[in-house]
């Protein structure tokens, strides 16, 4: 009787040389669901005539109707490759821009990645944006160069212009993976056609070639052409089936755990690496402590909450009782599972360097680490963009209200690039996300699949907050005026921001600080000493203790530090974020009986002088600009350029090649709803945008007080106590 394909998975799932770990990424319409079927049908888990028309992975009724993939799904198949069998653990992600979040958490459960381009378009801003994530999370890429057969039929090009197409876009790719690559990689992880970490090929079509394959074959891009030419082409998938070229490139050129896992753990876990469970992990030792990480919740309607991620050590069982460090909470295993699109597989046990799912995780969130025994957590999973965009969403029937605020904590969980603020007081709950269409496709989903009927607020922007200079020390005295903390807030330096954007500093409390953390701090500027005094980096904010000499600092520290992060997200001049702010405790007194120092005293008192230094040092509001790419024919220039300066943007760059116009805009986020359909209708329906990158920048002038005024009625604050910088 044959082998069915769960138990071949947990068969090969004990061996880690022959695992990888893979997603598929690329800009939106690039083809990678289509590409994600091929291997399917390759694996022998789907039909080859229905591969590009079913989309196995795209199995959410939105993501069918809207022909995009909105999450990240996972599928382990097994592959023949040289006549040996390799598991591959897939993941396929989406393109657009607003559910990048989704492309940033599937790096950290994989190894390598294939980033797919279009051989027409070429490298564009999301494929950028992905490549950005997985450098971030030392996830090695391979290249795909997809569709084409539009090459062919399309542009009609010979094979001598076809190859300098590929040689223009394989040096863009490695010309970008070059500019982001830590020091450690730079270089080393350029892609190639000589060394086969390239393919070509049509994915609707079914076929590829890499170098390596044309040697073997004998076939070359005059037999494609011809093929094309004489319309035989359906006979290439079974002459250069795709997912046999394809998966050897990732067998030959993509890391398996083993070979993964050393450089990778040091860069996503910041404890001590020379401990058992740090060695553990290094080693991806099946006999080691557990150390998983849970990259994605997904709701089973029989099992409940299942926690997919990778067990980077140990191995996992069914019954095992493990430990959630975030939640500091022991718990049951009650299934483990591997992952097959949308249906999961359930199986006795894991072995590390494996990407499974859990059930028995109570109250999981994405990110959170999961071990025998309390270790230090995996370093946050950082999106690239923040969520810019909010509305307030209501149910229409107050009987209803209970099930919206599960159904919104829900999906926090499922998505944190959601944020869900639940004000069970006023009865208001608001939803911020990537942009419009992020928002929509939830609002739909809770109608869709919860039934519930809900009412929404317009989208509004998400400002930040920020001080303009240093401020004058505040005195800050708690309830009982026994405890005075002495305060002062100033603009964070610039590379220490762009520091703690680009992850060369952990946003982390600072209590298990090491040197090589200090060192970083000390070349970015920060005198040796007060390196070692940094007790948070939290969103881009600073907390140092400048203090000497303190009897119970140790003891109140932690109030501290959560008052700073809590103003950090409610600013002083309409409860905004705050961003590039460095706050400094240069003194306090404390009362000597605990009793007289509990948060009841603490949390007030720091975070009233935190805000009242961050008024005194120019408090002033930021707007969120993104960087967005204009593609469509020249004729339209004109109409782009008014377009843009209609909407308080700013032209950047604009390049034209032949009859195509590419211009770069900035644009405030404000002014960017409905853009699609005011592009749409400048440029009769033939122009897209892409957006490049976010940046905060401050609002004018003229605009602050009306802002300011706007967003504190909004929220029920009172306005004429907008504290005047």
């Amino acid at each position: 009787m044959a082998e069915k394909m769960v138990d071949k998975v947990v068969r090969l799932m004990n061996n880690p040389t022959h695992i990888r770990n893979i997603a598929i990424c690329a800009h939106i319409d690039h083809g990678k669901t289509t590409f994600s079927d091929n291997l399917l049908a390759g694996a022998g888990m789907m039909s080859e005539e229905l591969a590009g028309k079913q989309l196995v992975l795209d199995f959410a009724q939105d993501e069918q109707e809207r022909g995009i993939t909105i999450d990240a799904a996972n599928v382990s198949m097994v592959h023949v490759v040289n006549n040996e069998e390799y598991l591959v653990n897939l993941i396929d992600t989406p393109g657009h821009v607003d559910f990048g979040g989704d492309v940033t958490r599937a790096m950290r459960a994989v190894d390598g990645c294939i980033v797919l381009v279009d051989a027409v378009e070429g490298i564009m801003p999301q494929t950028e944006t992905v490549l950005r994530q997985a450098i971030r999370e030392r996830v090695k890429p391979v290249l795909f160069i997809n569709k084409v057969d539009r090459l062919i039929k399309e542009v009609k090009l010979t094979p001598e212009q076809m190859q300098q197409r590929f040689i223009k876009i394989i040096d863009e790719v490695n010309r970008f993976i070059f500019s982001i690559s830590p020091e450690d990689i730079k270089g080393k992880w350029a892609v190639t056609v000589q060394d086969g970490s390239v393919s070509f090929g049509s994915a609707f079509h079914k076929w590829a070639l890499s170098f390596d394959y044309m040697k073997k074959s004998g076939l070359s891009f005059k037999t494609v052409i011809d093929h094309y030419e004489k319309d035989t082409y359906k006979g290439l998938a079974k002459e250069a089936p795709l997912h046999n070229v394809v998966l050897t490139m990732v067998v030959k050129h993509l890391p398996d755990p083993l070979q993964a896992q050393p450089y990778r753990v040091p860069n996503i876990w910041h404890g001590d690496l020379n401990s058992l469970e740090g060695q553990a992990m290094i080693k991806a030792d099946p006999k080691g402590p557990v150390a998983f990480i849970c990259t994605k919740i997904v709701m089973d309607k029989h099992a409940g909450e299942v926690a997919a991620g990778r067990l980077y050590s140990g191995t996992l069982r069914t019954g095992q009782e493990v430990y959630m460090n975030m939640a500091k909470r022991q718990v049951r295993v009650q299934q483990v599972s591997v992952y097959n699109g949308p249906k999961r597989e359930v199986v006795e046990e894991v072995k590390a360097g494996n990407i499974i799912g859990i059930v028995g995780l109570k109250g999981v969130f994405a990110g959170e680490t999961v071990s025998d025994k309390q270790i230090e957590t995996f370093e946050a999973i950082k999106h690239i963009f923040e969520p810019v965009i909010t509305m307030s969403i209501e149910a229409k029937k107050p009987s209803d209200l209970p099930k919206l605020v599960e159904v919104l904590k829900q999906m926090n969980k499922e998505d944190p690039t959601i944020t869900i603020q639940i004000n069970e007081e006023t009865g208001e709950n608001l939803i911020s996300g990537m942009g419009e269409l992020h928002l929509e496709v939830k609002v739909n989903r809770i109608k869709a699949n919860q039934g519930l009927d809900v009412i929404t607020s317009p989208p509004i922007v998400v400002y930040r907050e920020h001080v303009k200079k240093v401020s004058q020390e505040i005195e800050g005295k708690s309830p009982n005026k026994h405890n005075k903390f002495y305060i002062t807030a100033e603009p964070l330096p610039d590379n220490i921001y762009e520091a703690i954007k680009a992850r060369e500093v952990p946003e982390m409390r600072m209590k298990k600080s090491t040197k090589e953390i200090w060192d970083k701090f000390i070349a970015l500027g920060i005198d040796a000493k007060e390196a070692r005094k940094i007790q948070d980096v939290y969103k881009g904010n600073l907390l140092i203790d400048n203090t000497r000499g303190i009897v119970h600092i140790g003891e109140v520290m932690e109030m501290v530090l959560d008052a700073f992060e809590d103003v950090m997200l409610n600013g002083p001049l309409a409860r905004e974020p705050c961003v590039k702010t460095l706050i400094r405790l240069h003194d306090c007194k404390l009362h000597e009986d605990a009793i007289h120092r509990g948060p009841a005293q603490i949390l007030p008192a720091v975070r009233d002088s935190i805000r009242a230094a961050m008024v005194n040092g120019s408090a002033t509001m930021y707007e969120p600009l993104q960087i967005i790419q204009i593609d469509a024919p020249t004729i339209f220039m004109g109409e782009i350029s008014k377009l843009v300066q209609n909407k308080r943007g700013q032209l950047l760059d604009m390049n034209q090649e032949d009859a195509h116009l590419s211009v770069k805009a900035k644009l405030p986020v404000a002014e960017m709803f409905g853009i699609a359909s005011d592009l749409r209708s400048a440029t009769e329906g033939r122009g897209t945008y892409s957006i490049i990158d976010q940046v905060f920048e401050k609002l004018p002038e003229d605009l602050q007080a009306k802002v300011i005024k706007q967003i504190r009625e909004r929220k029920g604050l009172k306005v004429e106590e907008a504290p005047v910088s």
